[in-house]
């Protein structure tokens, strides 16, 4: 696995690390050690599947408080899909900083998200679908969300969305002393 850093502090975009032949290829697509190592979570209790119908789904910015915020690994199984993680994180250095990239079947991409930090993706072709895995259990009373069109953020996202629900839309925008605070 090569992990990469990102704009955000403890976000990675992982890269699989293929070893090929003419048949195909063989790749880890999670390893506690190579996790352990960089200090980051190891344990995922859940796996979410969700699927987009429709080119430029908007989902997102959604993040849980402590004691239940989330670790979210993400990877996309089917289509394309823009994959951001934004650090709402007290006393963080990239507190406020957003960092994004496209995942897609083809490209395998795993974006890994931590604690703290609310996640969101539009999807840039139809029928797309991504697993992620997170590290606690989706508790409905600490789930948050803020707009995914914040200007406080000015997240840059490939193509408007035009699909976007209405609890999505519904996320107040971002007011200071909002950053998660974690236990």
């Amino acid at each position: 696995m090569i992990f990469h850093d990102t704009d955000v502090q403890g976000a990675y975009l992982i890269e699989l690390e293929r070893h090929g032949d003419e048949g195909g290829f063989f790749a880890r697509g999670f390893c506690s050690d190579e996790f352990q190592v960089r200090g980051v979570a190891t344990k995922f209790v859940q796996v979410n599947d969700s699927l987009s119908s429709t080119t430029a789904t908007l989902r997102g910015m959604h993040y849980q408080v402590a004691p239940h915020a989330e670790t979210k690994m993400v990877r996309c199984i089917r289509g394309k899909l823009y994959d951001v993680a934004l650090d709402l994180r007290v006393g963080s250095p990239t507190v406020g900083r957003s960092f994004g990239a496209e995942l897609s079947e083809d490209n395998r991409r795993i974006m890994y998200v931590p604690k703290g930090c609310a996640h969101g993706f539009l999807t840039l072709e139809p029928d797309t679908e991504a697993l992620y895995f997170v590290d606690e259990f989706y508790v409905p009373a600490a789930e948050r969300g803020v707009r995914w069109d914040d200007p406080a953020f000015a997240i840059h996202w490939p193509m408007t969305p035009r699909v976007v629900s209405k609890r999505d839309r519904s996320h107040p925008a971002f007011e200071k002393g909002q950053e998660v605070v974690l236990s």
